[in-house]
């Protein structure tokens, strides 16, 4: 049962927000058996070397070992389609169709999970890519393509032919491809990751709910300080506390809510409904 304290704050926030942003990171997509890929389950074999996602989800080691990279990441492909959105993505699909035009996703995770459960691909900010995609590493165009389906998920240790590979080419131009995902060498793009939208959605923005993230990435931080330096009420949902914990008790009506996403949002969504505009 939620706090009447905090039901009464949120319904408040409500009603006083013109606009209305969700921040998503690994802790919503957790609770569906994706992992976080930062402990042991994120290790990528070569040999007898193992190496870890900041190193072998780079642009750099792309650059050296296509192959291995592109096969790590259609591991995790498999594993992202194989997981289902839980009650925290449905949550969030209904603050989008109760607030319409007032609201905007704003993801850190490239499983999908939130288009799967029902988000627009209008309002929600992809802002590191979507694994279910490639592009032309060559930059032949701006296209994203869908991954081809007689694409094999392969397991650890599996190798794709050579006519997988060939799926792999540029439909435009037969050149290499590359996963549409925000590698750790790179740098947040408009044409890619919606760098400046996201921002401006930022500074228009006067309610923050960020879920499931520890603020790890340059563009989510810099979307919770913009919120703050304009004085919009910041709510942090996570399991633990983090930097952004604080953050939010600094700002106006803001609190840290330690709660698993999945038990938090649909009372948050529960909320909303029964608040009249």
């Amino acid at each position: 049962m939620i706090n009447p304290t905090i039901e009464e704050s949120l319904r408040l926030s409500f009603l006083n927000s013109k606009r209305i942003t969700v921040l998503t990171g690994a802790g919503v997509s957790a609770e569906s058996g994706i992992p976080t890929f930062r402990g042991s389950e994120g290790y990528w074999t070569v040999g007898s070397k193992n190496y870890h996602p900041q190193e072998i989800a780079t642009y750099a080691m792309f650059g050296k070992m296509r192959h291995e990279v592109w096969k790590w990441y259609l591991y995790r492909l498999g594993v992202c389609r194989s997981a289902k959105p839980n009650p925290g993505h449905l949550a969030i699909v209904e603050m989008e169709q109760i607030l319409e035009d007032r609201f905007t996703l704003i993801t850190q995770n490239v499983d999908g999970l939130h288009i799967r459960a029902g988000n627009s691909q209008k309002k929600t900010y992809q802002i590191h890519g979507n694994i279910d995609y490639m592009r032309c590493d060559k930059f032949c165009s701006m296209t994203i393509y869908p991954i081809p389906d007689d694409i094999p998920l392969i397991s650890r240790g599996d190798d794709l032919s050579g006519k997988d590979w060939q799926l792999l080419s540029c439909p435009g131009c037969g050149c290499p491809t590359r996963p549409h995902v925000l590698l750790w060498d790179e740098s947040y793009n408009e044409e890619y990751y919606r760098f400046h939208s996201a921002l401006k959605v930022a500074e228009e923005t006067d309610l923050l709910f960020i879920v499931g993230t520890t603020g790890a990435t340059n563009l989510p931080n810099q979307i919770v300080t913009q919120v703050l330096y304009q004085g919009g009420t910041v709510i942090d949902l996570n399991i633990e506390k983090t930097r952004f914990s604080e953050m939010a008790l600094s700002s106006n009506q803001g609190f840290f809510w330690q709660s698993p996403s999945g038990e938090a949002l649909p009372q948050i969504a529960e909320i909303l409904k029964r608040t009249p505009f």
